[in-house]
């Protein structure tokens, strides 16, 4: 992705924090419960694309977003496709016939978000890819972390955990369909490919981000190299754990470091544990901030202000975007993720984790 910036990020979660603030609120039918008449600022549509792939969807944005549009005075509709294509089509098509006048994405697929967009376009539907830009689609912006960076961060942990010695790398990628993926993988491999001393011994991407999936693969990876893997660039928590899962049925975890992505309480814990060296922390409030911040310009007739633009080759066009940067966390600033908000302590540190909590400072 060739990102060119053109703002401050800071600048983008200030305006999104008070454009809310600014705002009346709506409940989610669309009556109104503020000072804006639903006629004025339109309804929005979100689609969001599983609960198997990460956690974050239903735990951390649907409660986000649904918030930052009642404050912002946006009447919404919110559904999950549940890993499903045709799924996310019909409820696409329903959105549409429900008359939303902005429709924003995770897609599944590129070739599956890009039919959506086309039709939610031809009803002059405005389209917003959010986390995950679709390929060869029509999306008037794109709210993100920046992809490329995440994997940067995540191969610079794992460089921190491993150190200068020599060592055998296996990664296990992200769905081959998800651009982020890719991103994240570009990055990593930016990092991790210029250390001599580190060699690429395995690397598998996994098909829709299935962490049962990848066990079987990061297994079959551990037995082809005779247990040789000294660490594991994993792209996300749920596939970390998978990792973390082998490593322990062979004695090694905490031995070997392995990166994760999400901030998800399973993630922190290994990370308290020992058994996970890093995962990635993307305050996902700064991207429903930014995803409020294009609907309310969209909404009021205005111009969104973004930082970036991002890459669609197959589309061949440049997309205006919000992305925003990514946390490295490691074992001693977990304390980060809980004084957000992001994980609440009653989760993240009950039973054996609650002494692990405090050594790090979480009280």
């Amino acid at each position: 992705m060739i990102l060119k910036r053109t703002a401050c990020i800071a600048a983008i979660a200030a305006m999104a924090t008070a454009g809310l603030a600014a705002c009346g609120s709506n409940s989610d039918d669309g009556k109104k419960s503020g000072g804006t008449s639903k006629s004025k600022v339109g309804k929005i549509g979100v689609i969001l694309p599983d609960t198997k792939s990460s956690v974050r969807w239903e735990s951390f944005d649907r409660p986000l977003l649904e918030q930052a549009f009642k404050q912002a005075g946006i009447p919404y509709t919110i559904q999950n496709a549940q890993g499903d294509k045709q799924q996310m089509q019909s409820i696409a098509d329903q959105m549409l016939t429900q008359g939303v006048t902005m429709l924003a994405i995770v897609n599944l697929d590129s070739n599956s978000g890009a039919a959506i967009e086309s039709k939610a376009k031809a009803q002059g539907v405005q389209t917003i890819d959010y986390d995950r830009l679709t390929l060869g689609g029509s999306a008037d912006y794109y709210v993100s972390f920046d992809g490329v960076e995440v994997g940067r961060v995540q191969g610079q942990g794992l460089q921190k955990c491993l150190g200068s010695k020599k060592a055998n790398i296996a990664y296990l990628n992200g769905s081959p369909t998800d651009n982020n993926a890719t991103l994240f993988k570009q990055g990593a491999h930016e990092v991790l490919d210029k250390v001599t001393d580190y060699k690429k011994v395995a690397e598998q991407d996994v098909p829709d981000w299935d962490n049962q999936q990848a066990v079987t693969i990061f297994e079959q990876m551990y037995t082809q190299q005779n247990g040789k893997i000294d660490g594991v660039l994993a792209a996300n928590d749920g596939l970390g754990n998978a990792a973390v899962s082998i490593l322990k049925k062979n004695n090694v975890a905490g031995k070997v470091p392995v990166t994760g992505q999400d901030a998800t309480p399973q993630g922190l814990q290994n990370v308290l544990d020992g058994t996970q060296c890093m995962t990635v922390y993307k305050p996902i409030k700064q991207e429903a901030d930014g995803l409020i911040q294009v609907v309310t310009a969209l909404a009021k007739g205005q111009k969104p202000q973004t930082n970036a633009t991002s890459n669609d080759p197959q589309g061949k066009r440049q997309v205006p975007s919000i992305l925003l940067k990514p946390i490295g966390i490691f074992k001693d600033n977990v304390k980060q993720v809980v004084d957000d908000g992001f994980v609440k302590k009653d989760e993240l540190c009950k039973g054996a984790y609650a002494a692990k909590c405090k050594a790090a400072g979480i009280q």
